[in-house]
């Protein structure tokens, strides 16, 4: 399957060391809201829900650079269409219990996000 032309977020997270186990629990919660919640076919489809963690490199381009000590998370999420995330925010507003949690757990760190952005690349 093809992902260009569809809608995607990405947030990436770089989080000191005392609160990495809180942004654990966070995308724990997250990931569990978002199975529940989220539709799989049609219009608003969630395609893909992924989060990884890192450590922060000091030298962001040599993989064998040491690590600051901070730790990344990347969530990336792909939808159908715009109208999918458009869905997302609103049921996030809505329904999501722990959001006042994470946004409160963002404040903490440095975070970067690209918001509807569109696919233009993708190979499968």
């Amino acid at each position: 399957m093809s992902t260009i032309g569809k809608t995607q977020i990405t947030i990436i997270y770089i989080a000191p060391p005392e609160i990495v186990e809180e942004g654990e629990r966070a995308f724990q919660k997250h990931a569990q809201w978002m199975e529940r919640t989220h539709p799989r076919e049609g219009e608003l489809a969630l395609l893909r829900y992924n989060i990884i963690k890192a450590p922060e490199l000091k030298e962001p381009f040599n993989p064998s650079s040491e690590p600051t000590g901070n730790t990344m998370f990347v969530l990336d999420e792909m939808y159908e269409t715009q109208a999918g995330l458009d869905n997302h925010w609103k049921m996030a507003v809505e329904s999501w219990e722990n959001m006042p949690a994470l946004v409160e757990w963002s404040a903490k760190c440095k975070a970067v996000t690209a918001h509807n952005g569109v696919s233009i690349q993708g190979l499968w």
